[in-house]
């Protein structure tokens, strides 16, 4: 048999696909995987289903349905109050992690640099690899995972072509500040090479009152950035794999040419089911009260327990510290959790290039309440 050399051998099977087969082997209950259980909008199926009995099942243009781009651009300027070019600035994508993919291979070229915010969702590494750049991990400051941007700026190049940041973090829930937004900008008027890939796919789940600082907002930032978002994550249905990009015309060229390639198109009658959908501002806009009650509850259900819960802002995780309770390592505990008490997480060392340990546990509770109390009256108990 012909020899293949990997052009990705430090790859394997994901670590979501690891822990969920793991879970159900053991019959745990799965909050590992980030994936809600609780039921798309009927009001949303019933239009794909519609959509797709009046025949619209053929190919979409490539960067998107013009109205579904249209809904877009105006969920972005009722949110942040920004103009958005239909025509020019807005691709529909097969999810966020093709359009994060696309992203990369049309602006990383051979040798360039990607400074990666750790911990980080795990495919900015093998698509900068595959693009033929070498990745540059700098770790968020613990226990908050706020960015140490003096630490970001000693990494910084003549090589360095893009940053990459994900917030409301996935897996933190973590979100940026304004200081934050200021640092940014600083390092690119410093550094007019670089490019910010932001990854926004939980910004409509923000909690606290606080709001979703997009590098959209900015108008300098949005100058230089690409922002990715996803439907899969704000409407509850993560295997549509539909999303979107949003960057300038001249950056968005360069993706469409790789996206037409990638994937081509997106499902259509999905795309004429969300470009009605997104008419009703409630249908996003009130993600974040839903979701803020659900982590208390998880968080009010953990109280008694010897876990230390760490500051969630956004997202539907909620990162755990066993540091009190055992000597293990994460990978090690979190596998005793599955198969010796039946409740799955992620380590969140699977998210650090050096698989960094911090004896901390990532737990979805995007989850009904009674599978979130069955799950913290188990860890409860430890």
């Amino acid at each position: 048999m012909t020899e293949i050399q990997s052009k990705l051998p430090k790859v394997g099977t994901t670590i979501f696909t690891v822990m969920s087969q793991m879970a159900a082997e053991s019959n745990a209950i799965n909050l590992s995987q980030g994936f809600p259980d609780f039921p798309v909008s009927e009001k949303l199926i019933d239009l794909v289903y519609q959509n797709m009995q009046i025949g619209h099942n053929q190919y979409a243009p490539m960067p998107g349905l013009p109205q579904l781009r249209e809904a877009i651009a105006n969920k972005i300027k009722n949110t942040g109050g920004v103009n958005i070019n239909i025509d020019t600035e807005i691709t529909v994508s097969a999810g966020a992690t093709e359009a994060i993919f696309s992203s990369v291979l049309a602006t990383v070229n051979q040798g360039d640099e990607v400074i990666v915010l750790e911990p980080a969702y795990d495919c900015y590494i093998p698509a900068i690899e595959l693009a033929g750049g070498k990745v540059v991990p700098v770790g968020l400051s613990l226990p908050n995972f706020t960015p140490d941007w003096q630490k970001v700026k000693d990494n910084i190049t003549k090589k360095t072509r893009m940053i990459i940041i994900n917030f409301p973090h996935n897996p933190s829930g973590a979100i940026l500040t304004q200081d934050d937004i200021t640092a940014l900008k600083e390092l690119l008027e410093e550094n007019p090479q670089l490019i910010i890939l932001s990854d926004e796919v939980y910004e409509h789940i923000i909690f606290d009152g606080n709001t979703h600082l997009s590098v959209l907002k900015d108008k300098f930032l949005a100058r230089r950035s690409i922002a990715v978002s996803s439907f899969g994550k704000t409407f509850h249905a993560t295997g549509w794999k539909i999303g979107y990009m949003v960057a300038p015309e001249a950056i968005m060229k360069e993706i469409r040419k790789v996206h037409q390639y990638n994937c081509f198109s997106v499902h259509t009658p999905s795309q004429y089911a969300m470009a009605e959908y997104l008419q009703n501002e409630k249908n996003y806009l009130g993600l974040s009260a839903m979701y803020e009650k659900k982590r208390e509850f998880f968080q009010q259900a953990m109280q008694d327990s010897k876990f230390k819960i760490i500051p969630s802002y956004g997202t539907y995780f909620q990162v755990l510290d066993f540091s009190e309770i055992s000597d293990m390592g994460d990978m090690e505990f979190a596998q005793y959790l599955i198969k010796d008490k039946g409740v799955a997480s992620i380590p969140v060392s699977a998210f650090y290039s050096d698989k960094q340990d911090d004896k901390l546990l990532r737990f979805c509770f995007a989850k009904g309440e009674e599978t979130l109390q069955k799950a913290a009256d188990i860890l409860c108990k430890i």
